[in-house]
C-alpha cells in the first residue's frame, strides 16, 4: 500500500509540475447532471468528444528540443566524417550526407504528424503493425533485394537506397506490448494470457533479428519488452525467468560460431587485438583521446581518414569525443540522459496506461539503444553494429527513431487529459425531452382510466 500510495504522489505531483493543475483521481468521473442524464437516455445521445487540447508542457518543448540539436548535430557530424572517404572511393562527398539530409526530412514530417495524431489510434492497429513488420523482417532472406553487411542480412536494397526492417519492429513491438499490457492491467500474474503472450512478441522480435545475425538489434528489442513489462507491473519473477532464458539463448547464438566468439570478445583486450579483431575499437580509442578537453573542430579528425571503420555509422561518437572533446561527448551523453528523464516524466503523468506503456517504452529503447552504441565504442561492451539514435548514419535509423520521438510528443501534449466527456445540450433540449416523458406518461395513464369506466 506504501508503495502504491508513493507511485500516485509521483504521478500527481508531475501532472501539477508539467500542467499546473492536478489531474483527476483514479477511476473519478466527470460530474453528471441530471439533464446530461436525460440527454443520455433520449433516442438522440450526442456524441462524444475530448475537451481542447491546452498549451504544451515544458517537457514537450523540451523532447521537441533535444531531438531538434541531436538531428542538426548529427548530420553535420555524419557529413564530417564521410565525406574524405566517399571522395576517396570515387564518389561525391556529399552522397551520404544528401541522403541522410533526406532521411531527416521525411522524419520530421513524420514526427511532427504523429505528434499530432492521438497515440490511441495505433492500439486498433497494433495487430496489424505487427505482422508487417513480421513479414518485412523476412524480406532481406529475398534473392532480389535482400542485402547483407558483416554476415548481418538485415537490409533490404530498394535501387540507391536500403532499409533495415529491424528498426520499424522495434516501434510496433511498443505498440504492441503496451497494447497488451493496457488490456491486462488486472491480469499481470495470468500465465496464459498476459505472461506467455508478452514472452511470444520479445521472442518472435528477438529470434527474426538473430536469425538474421543481427544481435545489436536482438538485444534491444529483448530490452523494450522487459522495460514495458517491468513499467506495466508484470512480477519479478517471471521477468528475471525471460531474461535469464534470453541471455542463455544470446550466449548460445555467439558460441554457435568461432568468428562471433572472437568478435565479442575481442574487447576484453583491445591493446593485444588491436592489430586485427579490436582495430575498429582502438582507433575509437585513438580518436576520443585525440579530441582532448575542447577537441580539434569540426572536420579535424584525423583517424576519420580510413584509419577508423564505419567513422559515420556506429562509431560516429568517436569522431564526435574528437572533434567537439570532452565537453561534446558529455553533452551527447547529457543530452540522452535528459531525452530519458522525459520519457519517463510523461509516462509517469500520462492520462491512461497505453500512453504510459508507450512512453516508457520509447524512453526504454532510447536509452538501451544509446547504451549499447556507447559500450562499443568506448570498449566497455561488445562491439554489436548498432546505430546511435540521431547521430549515425542510417536512413531507417534516423527516420524510425524520429517517428517513436513524434510517438513520445504525443503521449506528452496530451499529459492530465481528461475522458471523453458528453457534448453538453442547451438547457431547452433537456427540459423538453424530460417533459415529453411525463406527457407521454400522463397520457397511459389517463387511457388507462378511461377503459375502467367504459368497461364498468
Amino acid at each position: 500500500m506504501a508503495s502504491t500510495t508513493s507511485v500516485q504522489d509521483r504521478r500527481r505531483a508531475t501532472i501539477e509540475r508539467m500542467t499546473g493543475a492536478p489531474p483527476l483521481p483514479r477511476g473519478a468521473r466527470p460530474p453528471r447532471w441530471s439533464r446530461a442524464r436525460a440527454l443520455l437516455r433520449s433516442s438522440s445521445a450526442p456524441t462524444e468528444t475530448r475537451p481542447p487540447l491546452g498549451p504544451p508542457t515544458g517537457v514537450w518543448y523540451g523532447i521537441l528540443a533535444v531531438v531538434l540539436v541531436f538531428v542538426m548535430l548529427g548530420l553535420v557530424m555524419v557529413l564530417s566524417a564521410s565525406a574524405y572517404t566517399e571522395a576517396s572511393l570515387g564518389n561525391s562527398p556529399y552522397g551520404v550526407f544528401l541522403r541522410q539530409s533526406m532521411w531527416a526530412g521525411l522524419g520530421l514530417l513524420g514526427m511532427l504528424l504523429l505528434a499530432r495524431i492521438d497515440y490511441g489510434v495505433w492500439r486498433r492497429i497494433a495487430v496489424p503493425l505487427a505482422l508487417l513488420g513480421v513479414i518485412a523482417m523476412l524480406a532481406p532472406f529475398t534473392p532480389a533485394i535482400g542485402g547483407s553487411i558483416n554476415g548481418a542480412r538485415a537490409w533490404v536494397r530498394l535501387g540507391p537506397f536500403s532499409v533495415q526492417p529491424s528498426e520499424f519492429l522495434k516501434l510496433f513491438v511498443v505498440i504492441l506490448a503496451a497494447d497488451l499490457l493496457a488490456r491486462r492491467d488486472k491480469l499481470m500474474n495470468h500465465r496464459r494470457k498476459t505472461l506467455m503472450p508478452l514472452a511470444a512478441i520479445g521472442a518472435v522480435g528477438a529470434g527474426l533479428c538473430m536469425l538474421q545475425g543481427d544481435l545489436g538489434s536482438a538485444i534491444v528489442l529483448g530490452g523494450i519488452v522487459f522495460s514495458i513489462g517491468w513499467i506495466a507491473g508484470v512480477p519479478f519473477a517471471p521477468l528475471a525467468l525471460m531474461g535469464s532464458v534470453s541471455t542463455a539463448v544470446g550466449v548460445f547464438f555467439v558460441m554457435s560460431s568461432q568468428i562471433r566468439i572472437d568478435r565479442f570478445t575481442a574487447f576484453l583486450d583491445v591493446t593485444g587485438n588491436k592489430d586485427h579483431l579490436a582495430w575498429q575499437t582502438y582507433q575509437g580509442f585513438v580518436s576520443m583521446a585525440d579530441g582532448g578537453i575542447s577537441g580539434s573542430g569540426i572536420g579535424g579528425s584525423n583517424t576519420k581518414l580510413g584509419y577508423l571503420p564505419y567513422a559515420h555509422s556506429d562509431f560516429i561518437f568517436a569522431i564526435i569525443a574528437d572533434e567537439l572533446g570532452l565537453l561534446g561527448a558529455a553533452a551527447v551523453i547529457g543530452g540522452f540522459a535528459l531525452l530519458v528523464l522525459f520519457g519517463v516524466q510523461t509516462a509517469l503523468a500520462s492520462s491512461d496506461r497505453f500512453g504510459m506503456l508507450v512512453a516508457g517504452g520509447i524512453a526504454s529503447w532510447f536509452g538501451v539503444q544509446a547504451i549499447v552504441n556507447l559500450g562499443g565504442v568506448t570498449g566497455l561492451m561488445p562491439v554489436t553494429g548498432l546505430t546511435l539514435p540521431f547521430f549515425s548514419a542510417g536512413g531507417s535509423s534516423l527516420f524510425v527513431s524520429m517517428l517513436a520521438a513524434g510517438l513520445l510528443l504525443s503521449v506528452a501534449r496530451r499529459v492530465g487529459d481528461r475522458p471523453p466527456t458528453p457534448v453538453a445540450s442547451t438547457p431547452d433540449t433537456a427540459t423538453r425531452s424530460t417533459s415529453s416523458r411525463r406527457a407521454s406518461k400522463r397520457t397511459a395513464t389517463s387511457r388507462k382510466r378511461a377503459n375502467r369506466r367504459a368497461v364498468s
